[in-house]
C-alpha cells in the first residue's frame, strides 16, 4: 500500500524550506530543531516518491518520478532502517519533551514503515493501478492552486513517464518488470480480481481527467507524448487482462496478517472481533437516536408513517437541482460558520473554505466526497478545497447517480464533516499554527484525522435543525456500520454483496454508494473504514476524562483550539499533551485569578 512512504514523503517541502531559508535550528524554538532533524529522514524519502512531495508545494521535485527500479524493496528497506539509527543518534542532548516526542512520533513512522513493506513483500504478488497513479501525479502538480510556473515540469515528467527523457524507462516497463520478477514466487497473493478489474474499466476516465488536466493549463506541445503515453497505458491494459488477470484471487479477502498490519497503519489498535462487537453495539445505540428524531420530524410535517426509514426515503427524495447542489452547499456553510461564532465552538480562520464538484477522474478515484487539502507548507494563500462527489463512475447509466449527498438533511453533516469544523478547519490549522512536521505528517494516520471529522458532526449535532441531526446521525450509524462490516467481509464473515444490500436495505444508502463502501472494504482500502468511528471513540473519551479532571473550568473551544494546535497526534500522544499542558494549564490559570 505504501500508505506510511507516501504520508513521510508529503512532508519533504517544508523541511528544504527550513534548509534552503538558513533558518536558525540551534535556538529555542522547539519546531525548527525538530523539523531540522526531520529533514534528513524525509531527504532519504524523496529518493522514492517525489511526486507526493511535490503535491504539498516541493518544488525541487517538481519533475522527478516515482523509483520502480531493481531491488527497490531491498533499497527502500536499507534507507528506512539508516534513518531509523539517524532519528536515534539524534537523541542526545535534546531536552525539550517535544522534540524528544517529535522523535518518538519519526522512529514509530518509521519502524511501521518497515513492517508493513516487510508484510506486503513476504505476502502479496506487487501489481500497480499505473494510471490512477498518474492521474494523482498530474493532478498534484497541474493544480490550480499551484503558482502557473510549476506547470511546465508536467511536460519534464511527462516525457520521463514515457521513457522519452535520456536515462529512463517507461514507467509501464518498470511497473510490469516489478510485477513479473514475483511470479514464481511460491505462496504470494494475487491482487484481488474486482480490483484489476476495476482499475481497467476506470482507465478511460483516467485518461480523459489527465487530458483535461493538461489542457486546462494552458501548456504547449503536450499532445504528441500524452499520445505516447496513452498507447502505453492500452498496453499495459492489455498486458493486465492477459497477465495479471489470470494470477489475481477470487478470494475478496486479505492475507491475515497483512489486513492486521493495515488497520495498524491506519491507526486502529484493536483486534478485529473487538471492532465487530463495538460497532454493532454502537450502531444499535444511534439507531434508537434515529428513530426519536424521525418521530419528531414526521409530527411537524404531518406525516401519518413515522418509521425511519419512511421518513428517511421522504427527505431524500426531495433532491436539490444539479445547476443549485454548490450554491446550497456554500449556503450550509455560512449558517454553519455562524453558528460556531455564535456558540463559542472553535476558533475560525479569516480564510474562506472552497467546495467544488469532482471530476470523474476523481470520482473513479475516490468514489465519496473528500477534503483536498491545501498545500501545508509555503502557503501563500493556497485553501483546501471540500470536493463534493455525486456519482460513482464504476456503475453505468442512473445506477451511477449518488442521491446521498444532494439533499437538504445530509448537506448539513458532509459541510460540518468536511469542511468546517471538520477537515478543511483541520488542515489549516496545520498551516496557520506552525505545526512541526513530526506532527503534520509523519504522525499522521487515517483514525487521527477521520475521529476528528466525526467529532466535529458530533459537537455541530445539538444546534441543527431537525432534518440537519437526522442525517448527521445517519452519517455516525454508516462509520459504525463500517467497523463491523469491513472486518467482516475481511475475515469472510459477510459477503460484499450482502454488505451492499445491508447498507442498501439497512443504513438507507444509494447503490451508487453503498457499493462504493464494498469496494472500499474489498480492495481499495481494507481496514480503513474502521478508523471514523474508533478515532472518534478516541477523541470522546479524552474529551471525558478532560471534563472530569477540570469540571466546571472546562471551555470546549478551548479545548478544541488545543487538540487542533496539536497537529496529528496518536491518541497516546495527544492525551499526555492535553494532561501535562492543557489541563494543567487551565488549573494552573484559575488558581492564578
Amino acid at each position: 500500500m505504501m500508505a506510511g512512504f507516501m504520508r513521510a514523503a508529503a512532508a519533504v517541502y517544508a523541511l528544504f524550506m527550513v534548509s534552503m531559508t538558513g533558518a536558525d535550528v540551534t535556538g529555542d524554538d522547539w519546531v525548527a530543531q525538530s523539523d531540522a532533524i526531520s529533514l534528513r529522514v524525509l531527504q532519504g524519502y524523496g529518493e522514492f516518491i517525489p511526486e507526493d512531495i511535490s503535491a504539498v508545494g516541493l518544488e525541487p521535485f517538481d519533475d522527478d518520478i516515482i523509483d520502480l527500479g531493481k531491488k527497490l524493496f531491498e533499497r527502500r528497506q536499507a534507507s528506512i532502517t539508516a534513518l531509523r539509527q539517524y532519528v536515534e543518534s539524534q537523541r542526545e542532548g535534546v531536552e525539550d519533551p517535544r522534540v524528544l516526542q517529535d522523535l518518538d512520533i519519526l522512529d514509530a513512522s518509521l519502524a511501521d514503515d518497515l513492517e508493513t513493506f516487510r508484510v506486503e513483500h513476504d505476502a502479496l504478488l506487487p501489481w500497480h493501478d499505473i494510471p490512477a497513479l498518474l492521474f494523482d501525479s498530474f493532478q498534484g502538480l497541474l493544480d490550480p492552486r499551484n503558482d502557473p510556473a510549476r506547470h511546465d515540469a508536467a511536460l519534464v515528467r511527462l516525457e520521463k513517464y514515457t521513457g522519452a527523457a535520456a536515462g529512463y524507462v517507461p514507467l509501464v516497463q518498470l511497473a510490469r518488470e516489478r510485477t513479473e520478477e514475483r511470479f514464481d514466487i511460491a505462496g504470494l497473493a494475487g491482487p484481488y480480481r474486482g480490483e484489476v478489474q476495476r482499475a481497467l474499466d476506470n482507465l478511460p476516465a483516467q485518461v480523459d481527467g489527465m487530458r483535461e488536466l493538461f489542457a486546462a493549463s494552458q501548456l504547449v506541445d503536450w499532445e504528441p507524448e500524452f499520445s505516447q503515453l496513452e498507447s502505453q497505458l492500452a498496453s499495459w491494459a492489455d498486458w493486465t487482462r492477459e497477465d495479471v488477470l489470470p494470477r489475481a484471487r477470487a478470494d475478496h479477502r486479505l492475507p491475515a496478517v497483512v489486513y492486521a498490519n493495515n488497520l495498524k497503519d491506519y491507526g486502529v489498535h484493536a483486534s478485529p472481533d473487538r471492532l465487530i462487537r463495538t460497532g454493532q453495539f454502537a450502531y444499535q445505540e444511534i439507531h434508537s437516536q434515529m428513530r426519536t428524531v424521525a418521530r419528531r420530524i414526521a409530527a411537524r410535517r404531518g406525516w401519518d408513517e413515522a418509521d425511519l426509514a419512511t421518513v428517511i426515503a421522504r427527505l431524500k427524495e426531495r433532491q436539490i437541482p444539479p445547476d443549485r447542489v454548490l450554491g446550497v452547499y456554500r449556503e450550509r456553510l455560512a449558517a454553519i460558520e455562524a453558528i460556531i461564532r455564535r456558540e463559542n465552538i472553535i476558533t475560525l480562520p479569516q480564510r474562506p473554505a472552497g467546495i467544488r464538484l469532482a471530476t470523474d477522474a476523481e470520482s473513479a478515484n475516490s468514489p465519496a466526497p473528500f477534503m483536498s487539502p491545501p498545500q501545508l507548507v509555503g502557503n501563500t494563500g493556497q485553501y483546501g478545497e471540500f470536493v463534493l462527489v455525486t456519482r460513482n463512475p464504476a456503475l453505468k447509466g442512473a445506477a451511477a447517480q449518488m442521491d446521498d449527498w444532494s439533499h437538504d438533511g445530509m448537506t448539513w453533516a458532509v459541510t460540518v464533516h468536511e469542511a468546517r469544523p471538520g477537515h478543511e478547519l483541520q488542515f489549516a490549522a496545520l498551516v496557520e499554527n506552525g505545526t512541526s512536521l513530526a506532527r503534520a505528517l509523519f504522525a499522521f494516520n487515517s483514525a487521527n484525522v477521520e475521529g476528528w471529522g466525526l467529532y466535529a458532526e458530533a459537537i455541530m449535532l445539538e444546534y441543527l435543525p431537525d432534518e440537519g441531526q437526522l442525517f448527521t446521525l445517519l452519517a455516525r450509524l454508516q462509520r459504525a456500520a463500517r467497523m463491523f462490516l469491513d472486518p467482516m467481509i475481511n475475515l469472510g464473515q459477510l459477503d460484499p454483496e450482502q454488505a451492499v444490500t445491508f447498507m442498501i436495505e439497512e443504513v438507507g444508502l444509494s447503490e451508487a454508494m453503498a457499493r462504493s463502501e464494498a469496494d472500499r472494504f474489498t480492495f481499495r482500502a481494507p481496514g480503513q473504514a474502521t478508523s471514523y468511528f474508533y478515532g472518534y471513540m478516541n477523541l470522546m473519551r479524552l474529551r471525558t476524562e478532560t471534563e472530569l479532571a477540570l469540571g466546571d473550568r472546562f471551555n470546549a473551544r478551548a479545548f478544541h483550539d488545543f487538540v487542533l494546535s496539536q497537529g496529528l497526534l496518536p491518541p497516546e500522544g495527544l492525551r499526555r499533551a492535553v494532561n501535562e499542558r492543557f489541563i494543567a494549564s487551565t488549573t494552573n490559570r484559575t488558581s492564578d485569578s
